[in-house]
C-alpha cells in the first residue's frame, strides 16, 4: 500500500510540475503577444505622428508659398486714394534741428541722423518726425492713428506691425485721417484695420521699390 501511495504522490507532483510548465509557457506566450502588440501599436503611432508631421510641414510650406504669392499679387495692385510725392524732390540731408514738413505725417525730407527703431515696434506715445522719416528712408512703413481711431482697429494694426519687420506704429494727433499709412514718398488714409488697402500698402512698401536705402537697419536707432 505504501508503494502505491508513493506512486500516487509522485504522479501528483509530476502533474503539478507539468501544469506549472504549461502555465509558464502560456504566460510567456501571452507576454510575447502583449509586447508584440505594444511594439506594433507604438510603431503605428510613430508612423502616424511622422505622417502627420510631414503633412503639417507640407501644409505650412504650401501656406507660406501661397502667402508669398499673395503678397506679390498685392504689391502689383494700385492703391486707391494713395498720395505720391516725387522721390527726387524729397531731400535726404541729415540735420540736428527740427524740420517743418509740408505733409503730416511726413513721408520724406531732411531728417535726424538717428533713425527710429522700426523692427515691428508699436509706440504708445507720439514720436519725433525727424527720426521717423529716417526710418522711412530705410524702407519702413509707418502706421499712425489719431484719437478718432477705434481701440479695436488700433489693436489689430498693432498686431500686424509687431509681426512685420520694417514697420512701426504711433499715435499722431492732428493728422487728416483716423488711420494713415506712410512710406517714403507714399501715403494713404484707410477706413479701418480691415481695409484691404492696409495689406496692399504693407506688401508694396515694406522694403519696397520706393526705399532710398534698402537693407539699411531698423534696429540700433532710437526709441522716440
Amino acid at each position: 500500500m505504501s508503494f502505491d501511495r508513493r506512486n500516487r504522490i509522485e504522479q501528483m507532483r509530476s502533474a503539478d510540475r507539468a501544469r506549472d510548465r504549461r502555465n509558464r509557457v502560456v504566460a510567456i506566450g501571452l507576454s510575447a503577444v502583449v509586447v508584440a502588440g505594444l511594439l506594433g501599436f507604438g510603431s503605428y503611432m510613430l508612423l502616424e505622428k511622422s505622417e502627420a508631421k510631414e503633412k503639417t510641414q507640407e501644409a505650412q510650406a504650401q501656406d507660406s508659398k501661397q502667402t508669398e504669392q499673395e503678397k506679390k499679387e498685392l504689391a502689383t495692385r494700385p492703391i486707391e486714394g494713395e498720395k505720391t510725392w516725387d522721390a527726387a524732390k524729397l531731400s535726404r540731408d541729415h540735420v540736428t534741428t527740427d524740420v517743418k514738413y509740408p505733409m503730416e505725417p511726413p513721408v520724406g525730407g531732411n531728417h535726424n541722423p538717428a533713425w527710429l527703431n522700426c523692427d515691428g515696434v508699436v509706440y504708445e506715445k507720439a514720436v519725433p518726425n525727424v527720426n521717423a522719416v529716417h526710418a522711412l528712408e530705410h524702407g519702413a512703413v509707418w502706421v499712425t492713428h489719431s484719437g478718432k481711431a477705434s481701440g479695436e482697429d488700433v489693436a489689430q494694426l498693432a498686431s500686424r506691425v509687431r509681426s512685420t519687420p520694417y514697420s512701426l506704429m504711433s499715435p499722431y494727433e492732428g493728422q487728416a485721417g483716423a488711420i494713415m499709412l506712410s512710406a517714403w514718398g507714399k501715403q494713404v488714409t484707410v477706413d479701418g484695420a480691415d481695409d484691404p488697402r492696409v495689406a496692399a500698402f504693407f506688401a508694396k512698401y515694406v522694403q519696397g521699390a520706393q526705399t532710398p536705402e534698402p537693407g539699411a537697419p531698423c534696429t540700433g536707432g532710437v526709441d522716440g
